[in-house]
C-alpha cells in the first residue's frame, strides 16, 4: 500500500535530562520543553524547514538529524515515501544536555512508524531498540519516549527500559547558560577506570535516587550526589560546576544536566500550595536568587507522556502499544 501524497501527521517530543547524579547513562527524566514535527508524504524530493531554536543552523537536506532517523526507521519497516516534507517547530535548546538529539532521532522513527501503511500501531519496544542504535545510548532516548522517570539498560537483544511514576510534588528547574557543549567533547574527558569505592558510592546513591523520585523527594539531596562523571568534566564547564556547588551548598538538589552544561534542579512545589505556577514556589525562588547573570531559568514540569502523535491524516491510527 502506498500512502497518497499529503498524508501527514505531527509528532511532540519532550526534552529530557539524563543522568539526574549518580544514575550515569542509566536515567533520564522528560520535561515540558517540546519540538513539534510536522511530516507529510510528497510526491517526491525532500523539504525541511525549521523554525525556533536551530532555525537557520540546522541543515536542510538529507543530513539533517531528524531526516535521517526517519530514513532509519523506514528501511526498518521496509518502507519508503515516493517523497518526504518535514516541518520542526524547535523549542529544546541544542548543545545543553537537554536532549535535542534525542529528540529529534524519537521525531523521526516516530514520524516513519506512525505515516507507515504497514503497521497498525507504533511499537515502543521496537522503537526503543532502533533509536537507541541511532543515538548510541538509552539514558535521553527512553524518557522522551516513554515520559516520567525512566531507568534504562541494554541487553544482547537492545536497550530496555521501564518508568517510575515520579512524585507529583517534584518540580525540574533547568537552568542554561549562554556556551554550548557536545556530548563527544564532555564524554571524552571521563577516565577509563573508576576507584572501587567511587563506584559502590554511586551505586547506592542510585538505588536511593528511585525510592527518592518515587516516594521521598526530601532525600533527593542526597540522592543526587556523584563521584564519576561531573567533577571529572569541570575543565569543559566550571561555570556550570561552580553553579551545582553553589545550589547543593544551599541544600538544593542540583545537578549537570546530561552532558551539561545546563543544571537541572530538583525542587519540590511544597505540600501547602500543591499546584501553583512553578515559577512562583518558594524553592524555585530561591534558586533564582542563587543564578548569576547570564543563564536562563526555565521552570518546568514533568513530562508525563513522552513522545506523541497529535493527529494523523488521512487515517486515524494514532494509538500507541507496547509490550
Amino acid at each position: 500500500m502506498t500512502l497518497p501524497a499529503g498524508a501527514s501527521v505531527r509528532v511532540r517530543v519532550p526534552a529530557t535530562s539524563a543522568n539526574l547524579g549518580p544514575a550515569f547513562d542509566c536515567a533520564g527524566l522528560a520535561l515540558t520543553r517540546y519540538d513539534l514535527l510536522d511530516f507529510a508524504v510528497l510526491p517526491s524530493g525532500l523539504e525541511v524547514d525549521v523554525t525556533g531554536v536551530g532555525a537557520g543552523e540546522l541543515p536542510s537536506d538529507e543530513s539533517h538529524l531528524v531526516v535521517r532517523a526517519f530514513r532509519a526507521a523506514c528501511a526498518e519497516l521496509g518502507w519508503t515515501p515516493p517523497g518526504l516534507r518535514v516541518v520542526a517547530q524547535n523549542a529544546i535548546p541544542q548543545g545543553r544536555g537537554m536532549g535535542s538529539s534525542a529528540a529529534a532521532v524519537v521525531a523521526g522513527v516516530f514520524g516513519a512508524w506512525a505515516l507507515c501503511p504497514d503497521v497498525e500501531a507504533i511499537d515502543l519496544d521496537a522503537v526503543l531498540r532502533l533509536v537507541t542504535e541511532l543515538e548510541g545510548h538509552p539514558d535521553n532516548v527512553a524518557p522522551c519516549l516513554l515520559g516520567g522517570a525512566t531507568l534504562s539498560w541494554t541487553e544482547p537483544a537492545g536497550a530496555r527500559a521501564v518508568r517510575l511514576e515520579v512524585a507529583p510534588e517534584i518540580l525540574p528547574v533547568v537552568l542554561v547558560p549562554e556556551a554550548t557543549l557536545s556530548t563527544h567533547v564532555a564524554r571524552g574527558l571521563l577516565p577509563e577506570l573508576v576507584r572501587h569505592d567511587d563506584a559502590a558510592f554511586n551505586a547506592a546513591r542510585t538505588g536511593l535516587l528511585v525510592h527518592a523520585l518515587t516516594a521521598e523527594p526530601c532525600m533527593l539531596l542526597t540522592a543526587t550526589d556523584d563521584r564519576l562523571h561531573q567533577r571529572q568534566r569541570e575543565a569543559a564547564m566550571p561555570a556550570t560546576i561552580a553553579l551545582v556547588d553553589t545550589l547543593r551548598a544551599a541544600g538544593h538538589a542540583a545537578v549537570v544536566s546530561g552532558a551539561g552544561p545546563s543544571v537541572l534542579v530538583l525542587t519540590q512545589r511544597g505540600a501547602e500550595n500543591p499546584s501553583p505556577d512553578p515559577a512562583a514556589t518558594p524553592h524555585v525562588r530561591e534558586v533564582a536568587a542563587l543564578v548569576p547573570p547570564g543563564w536562563v531559568l526555565l521552570p518546568l514540569e514533568v513530562d508525563l507522556s513522552g513522545a506523541r502523535v497529535m493527529h494523523e491524516m488521512p487515517r486515524a491510527k494514532s494509538e500507541v502499544s507496547s509490550a
